[in-house]
């Protein structure tokens, strides 16, 4: 048994019924196709309604009430004759308090006791023991099995998380220390493993910087947050968990911080975006959900401010969109493309990680001077159709079980995507390139630190002992100098491989199995650090 992204999975879906797009609209011409005397939800039939010939929308869905996530958080049962974007669809399906799958369905698999890695024979008995305990868990009964699924963080624990540890204590104790605190900040820290084996090493290692720790968990699940503080505040009384969502952070933190992110952002929810392939004008989708449940989606011209802020910016970073070379540069092959028959009127699903540029701006904001540790994967398989598609998958009867849709019962499926680092990395930097605006309270009582400079500002004398600006570092904070005392800026963050960032800061000889194999490096190929 391996991690949910490289596992093997038996093919098909067990989803709701839904309705795929192929036009600006779906499935409104072929609605009046159907049988209409049905006796009841179990006598319908799954319509493969795959392709529409028609350009106007159902006139019904037309008067559906526009909803966002969070306008469906106070609904205990999935919503009917509603409409909404992408994301907020699949934020409501992963997320809801009262239906969604992280908040009632998902269970993370955590050992009892550490595998003893220097015991385990080769990587076939190692996947042997972790299907075994995985098979602790039980047999799954009729209907959607126990959603059980494991992180790297409680695999390979502690070993995982001291790895972590050793990376961030090295930079604290390179720029701030003693001067600053050690402040951590966690999002969806789960059963609360990492910040435990994190910690258990801090103190173990470095008790004088333990002494100025101080570790914040910002998590969006009360369950979560309740099982965090059991497990955590009692042991390490420097932790305080925070039961919010990080888009709904409004408290700064002035103060230097380390802000870590493992396998977090999969679960981001992204929007879907074509383009009509004659004009190259860019269509937002839209899911609607009828009185009887069925999903249908449609394409509307853009008028949400973040999908249309995201797009004007990967058009400033570069960053083409998935279109032909030849359609993009030639109006005249354009229009010849879409006259062959049965040509697409728009161009394939591509699904835009808004929810992710929100995060960036959240960190800008109110952690203005953050390092971001981040992990999470770089390339999935089993996705459903589209650019940069995810992967929607339940377990049925203990069998992980992929869909070819994402339009899914609510709250029964995962829905993950995969993460494009290098773009992501760009993404980042520019946006904590761009200036922030000061608060009243920053403007009369600057927050004092034997590292601030009475030369001010620094972002306009960087250059007095020398024109050269690297192009690795980042423009300097007013009023504070790096570890030289110099106005040099931080160093910009990096990606690197799984492998490359075990290798810098793992202990491997505990995680290396009697065959000199090490499922530590091996398991996780499709993953990537941002650092």
């Amino acid at each position: 048994m391996l991690p949910r992204a490289v596992r093997c999975v038996v093919q098909g879906c067990a989803s709701s019924r839904h309705i795929p797009s192929a036009s600006f609209v779906t499935s409104a011409s072929l609605r009046a196709a159907r049988v209409k005397k049905v006796a009841s939800d179990e006598d319908r039939v799954n319509y493969n309604d795959g392709y529409s010939f028609s350009d106007a929308p159902d006139p019904e869905h037309a008067s559906y009430k526009y909803v966002t996530a969070n306008d469906l958080e106070r609904e205990r049962y999935p919503p009917r004759r509603v409409k909404m974007l992408v994301r907020d669809f699949i934020e409501d399906s992963l997320y809801n308090p009262h239906y969604g799958y992280f908040s009632k369905q998902a269970t993370i698999f955590t050992a009892v006791e550490p595998l003893e890695f220097n015991s385990i024979k080769n990587m076939a008995a190692f996947e042997a023991e972790v299907a075994e305990r995985y098979a602790s868990y039980g047999v799954d009964g009729d209907g959607p099995g126990k959603q059980i699924w494991h992180t790297p963080t409680e695999l390979f624990k502690p070993w995982y998380g001291r790895a972590l540890a050793r990376c961030l204590v090295s930079e604290y104790l390179l720029k701030y220390f003693p001067y600053e605190d050690f402040v951590l900040y966690e999002i969806g820290a789960g059963n609360g493993t990492l910040a435990l084996d994190m910690l258990d090493y801090i103190r173990q290692e470095y008790p004088d910087v333990y002494d100025r720790t101080r570790y914040n968990i910002i998590e969006i699940s009360e369950n979560l947050a309740n099982l965090q503080k059991q497990k955590l505040q009692s042991t390490h009384p420097c932790v305080t968990v925070h039961n919010k969502s990080i888009f709904r952070w409004d408290v700064r933190e002035p103060a230097p911080c380390y802000f870590v992110a493992m396998e977090v952002i999969d679960n981001f929810a992204h929007d879907i975006v074509r383009y009509d392939l004659r004009t190259l004008e860019p269509y937002q989708g839209v899911i609607t959900i009828d009185s009887k449940g069925d999903f249908s989606t449609y394409y509307t011209k853009i008028t949400d401010p973040l999908i249309s802020s995201f797009l004007g910016l990967r058009r400033y970073l570069n960053h083409p969109p998935p279109i032909s070379r030849l359609l993009k540069l030639s109006s005249t092959f354009r229009t010849f493309y879409a006259n062959l028959p049965f040509a697409p009127n728009l161009s394939p699903p591509e699904f835009v990680p808004t929810r992710l540029l929100t995060l960036l701006r959240t960190l800008r904001q109110h952690f203005p001077r953050h390092r971001l540790l981040l992990s999470d994967f770089s390339s999935l398989p089993d996705t459903i159709p589209g650019v940069n598609a995810p992967v929607v998958q339940t377990r049925y009867q203990n069998t992980t079980v992929p869909c070819t849709t994402l339009l899914v019962k609510q709250g029964y499926f995962d829905i993950f995507f995969p993460t494009d680092f290098e773009k992501l990395r760009d993404m980042y930097e520019h946006v904590l390139a761009q200036p922030r605006p000061l608060t009243d309270s920053e403007l009369l009582e600057p927050r004092p630190t034997p590292l601030s400079m009475t030369a001010s500002p620094l972002a306009e004398g960087n250059s007095f002992f020398s024109s050269y600006h690297p192009k690795n570092r980042r423009s300097p904070v007013d009023g504070i100098t790096s570890s030289s005392g110099l106005p040099v800026g931080e160093r910009k963050s990096a990606v690197y491989s799984h492998t490359e960032f075990m290798k810098t800061y793992a202990d491997l000889g505990k995680t290396r199995l009697r065959s000199g194999e090490n499922p530590l490096l091996d398991t996780y190929e499709n993953v990537k650090f941002l650092f």
